[in-house]
C-alpha cells in the first residue's frame, strides 16, 4: 500500500526519510493535528527528547483510534525551537517510524504557544478503506 521514492537522481535523504511515499488508489488519509509534548494530566516533560516521546505518544493514540498504526504514517511535519533539538526528535522518530520511512519535514520556530514547549509533531497517514 505504501511505495518510498527515493529518485537516484537527487541526493539521498539526510536521515531516516523518504522523499516521498506513494499510496496506492483506494487507501484512507488520516490528517493529525500538530502534537505538543504535553500529557493528559498536563505535564510538559523538560527535555526534547522527553517531550518527542509524548508528541508521538499523542499520535500513537490517534492512529490507534483510527485502527492505523506508525507503519501507516507517511508523512511528518516536525518544528522544534532550537538547532540543538534536532537529534532528540530524530531519536524518538527513527525508533518509532515504520518500515517505510514517511516523507518528512523538519523546521526551526521562534516559538510556540508556551515557553516549555519545544516542539511540535504533525503526522498523515495512510490505510485500507476501514
Amino acid at each position: 500500500m505504501l511505495r518510498p521514492i527515493n529518485p537516484a537522481a537527487i541526493r539521498p535523504p539526510f536521515a531516516r526519510y523518504s522523499h516521498a511515499v506513494a499510496v496506492a488508489a483506494g487507501g484512507r488519509l488520516l490528517f493529525c493535528s500538530g502534537q505538543l509534548g504535553i500529557g493528559p494530566d498536563e505535564a510538559v516533560p523538560p527535555s526534547v527528547e522527553e517531550q518527542a516521546e509524548r508528541c508521538f505518544a499523542n499520535i500513537g493514540a490517534i492512529l490507534a483510534e483510527a485502527g492505523m498504526s506508525f507503519a501507516n504514517v507517511v508523512r511528518l511535519n516536525a518544528f522544534v525551537t532550537a538547532r540543538e533539538h534536532m537529534q532528540g526528535y530524530m531519536k524518538v522518530r527513527d525508533r518509532l517510524v515504520g518500515p517505510v520511512p514517511p516523507a518528512s519535514t523538519l523546521i526551526i520556530v521562534a516559538g510556540f504557544s508556551r515557553p516549555e514547549f519545544l516542539l511540535e509533531v504533525e503526522a498523515t497517514a495512510a490505510g485500507p478503506v476501514a
